[in-house]
């Protein structure tokens, strides 16, 4: 089907490129033996924070995933982008997260980081 003369390709919205972006590194980390526990969970309220991805890997621990995603690796690529105010956001809504379990299990934070079409996934990126 053509389209009518004059009318611009329709592109992603960057809600759909992060979605997509989130959907393949769900379907790499269950690859990989974690399962879903949340999705985008968020804190209430204003200047809470939210967390792409909440897994749990076979061993019991409960991992936060930021999923970042950057078309070319320029100005330090997606892993570069998960500054020291989104770690402390992450972290902010790790704690908040886990104020529904009685007993703490183990928790570490992940980073996916999806440059073009490379997937890479750092396990415990950074601590809290």
């Amino acid at each position: 089907m053509n389209k009518p003369e004059g009318q611009a390709p329709q592109r992603s919205t960057t809600k759909q490129k992060g979605d997509a972006a989130e959907d393949r590194a769900l379907r790499y980390l269950q690859t990989q033996g974690l399962q879903l526990v949340h999705r985008n969970y968020r804190t209430p309220g204003r200047g809470g924070g939210e967390i792409d991805l909440v897994m749990q890997g076979p061993d019991g621990t409960l991992v936060f995933v930021e999923v970042r995603h950057r078309a070319k690796a320029n100005h330090g690529g997606a892993l570069a982008s998960v500054t020291a105010s989104k770690q402390r956001r992450l972290v902010f809504a790790a704690r908040y997260f886990l104020l529904h379990y009685t007993q703490m299990p183990p928790c570490r934070f992940d980073v996916v980081a999806l440059e073009g079409d490379t997937l890479q996934w750092y396990k415990a990126a950074f601590d809290a």
